[in-house]
């Protein structure tokens, strides 16, 4: 059901990473080089991201990009749930809360946080994340791009 990604899913992840920035989930689209790069730093091993296909009826149902940072506040460390994707024709079959009791109980590292953003008018997603025990967190979140300056 959820696997991480092989060099042979590469084309796979990329395909699954435009659907989900043309989707109603998302605010803005995302340039596909950072697609192209963002695949080949999971496979070549990088220690900050991962990336899983979720896989049902022997087809591909979506995908998640996990992202790992420590935090002093959280006492350890945090798993960013960075997107989490499924299709529409895999919607509604619990595939999405299966996959966060699957990172909470079966990751190889003790997580102190599980984190994740989602768009305020996704209530689907919304909804799925409280079911799963999630909170809103009362935080202003800013950012700087680097590439914007």
């Amino acid at each position: 059901m959820f696997r991480p990604i092989g060099r042979q899913d590469r084309d796979t992840l990329v395909c699954l990473m435009r659907e989900f920035y043309h989707s109603p989930a998302v605010l803005h689209p995302v340039p596909d080089a950072h697609f192209q790069k963002t695949a080949d730093l999971i496979l070549a091993g990088t220690p900050y991201a991962d990336a899983y296909l979720f896989e049902e009826d022997g087809q591909t149902a979506g995908y998640a990009l996990t992202a790992k940072t420590y935090s002093n506040e959280a006492g350890g460390l945090v798993l960013w749930l960075e997107e989490v994707y499924i299709r529409p024709a895999f919607q509604g079959r619990g595939i999405g809360g299966r996959f966060l009791r699957y990172l909470a109980e079966e990751y190889p590292e003790p997580i102190a946080r599980l984190r994740l953003e989602v768009e305020e008018a996704n209530e689907g997603a919304a909804r799925l994340y409280r079911r799963a025990g999630y909170r809103d967190f009362p935080y202003r979140q800013m950012i700087w791009d680097g590439s914007e300056t």
